[in-house]
């Protein structure tokens, strides 16, 4: 008798969601093949020497080794996507909140129109031209012609090749190309927002802006505020080909030498896939971890309120 139960439940539950289920699987297929597959691959890859040509080598954690005790190029690349990670990524995240909460207090069309405009430079592929004139080390550069013209310098300065700043030019830019899939995230989040809650807040209590923003509006936009920190912390770690772009590859003294660079340096350039792969696994375990805090931030925040 229980077995019978058992067919026509499971008989019930594939009637029911046996679509759903089998539309979902093309999904999950892509997923695993392009995403978890090659995740794995790199972990095993990591404790190999493998070089694309000979049949890869186990030797335990000797790249790992290698990489904390013997590569000093990695420290810096570690430090500068740290640096980047902590500004750009909570900056632009909080930027395209900000921007998002302003355009929603506009008509429709110019709500269209400044979407359109902010989410523009992140659609934009190959624009770094504009900032390498903007930022040329000579004297027809825009920025250096309106120092030297206003006498504050009097010979140009290296802005994409000194140390000194060229790592604040990149982070300029990045920002600037910050208003991705998040900010509209944010902004259909504004769009969807239950409109009685704000009248019931107004007969409870709450007098002003920023009372609104923390009492009504957070609690219901912790979907997108979860995606949008997806995507800040995925893309401030992978800060790379920009980097490249405006300053070379490589950079001054790897001034803005990152992670990621690092990994297209030994696993491009060099052939070392094995010990590529070993810095691949330790960039996904900080994207992890930091994805961890944050999360576990929003949903404390999500549940309090």
């Amino acid at each position: 008798m229980r077995n019978q139960n058992k067919k026509g439940s499971i008989g019930c539950f594939f009637r029911q969601y046996g679509v759903s289920y089998f539309m979902l699987s093309f999904w999950l297929i892509i997923f695993f093949v392009f995403t978890v597959l090659p995740i794995l691959s790199s972990v095993v890859l990591s404790f190999t020497d493998f070089d694309m040509l000979r049949v890869p080598n186990f030797v335990g954690l000797n790249n790992y080794l290698r990489l904390l005790l013997n590569d000093n190029v990695f420290l810096i690349a570690l430090k500068n996507t740290l640096v980047f990670a902590i500004i750009t990524g909570p900056v632009g995240y909080l930027m395209s909140f900000v921007l998002a909460w302003f355009i929603n207090d506009t008509g429709k069309y110019v709500s269209t129109f400044l979407t359109m405009l902010f989410y523009a430079p992140s659609l934009v592929g190959n624009v770094y031209f504009i900032w390498m004139y903007l930022f040329s080390g000579d004297s027809y550069g825009m920025i250096n012609s309106w120092l030297i013209r206003l006498n504050i310098i009097i010979e140009p300065i290296q802005w994409l090749t000194d140390a000194r700043y060229n790592i604040y030019v990149v982070i300029l830019v990045i920002l600037w190309m910050s208003m991705g899939t998040g900010f509209l995230a944010f902004v259909a989040g504004f769009k969807q927002l239950n409109n009685s809650l704000f009248e019931a807040g107004a007969l409870d209590g709450v007098r002003n802006r920023w009372q609104e923003l923390y009492y009504i509006v957070l609690p219901q936009m912790a979907p997108q505020l979860m995606i949008g920190a997806v995507l800040a912390i995925a893309g401030s770690f992978a800060v790379g080909y920009q980097c490249m772009m405006l300053t070379g590859f490589p950079s001054t003294d790897y001034s803005t030498h990152t992670i990621v660079l690092h990994i297209l340096d030994h696993g491009y350039y060099r052939y070392e896939m094995g010990y590529a792969s070993c810095i691949s696994v330790v960039l996904f375990v900080l994207m992890l971890v930091t994805w961890a805090i944050i999360s576990k931030g929003i949903r404390k925040f999500s549940d309090e309120d």
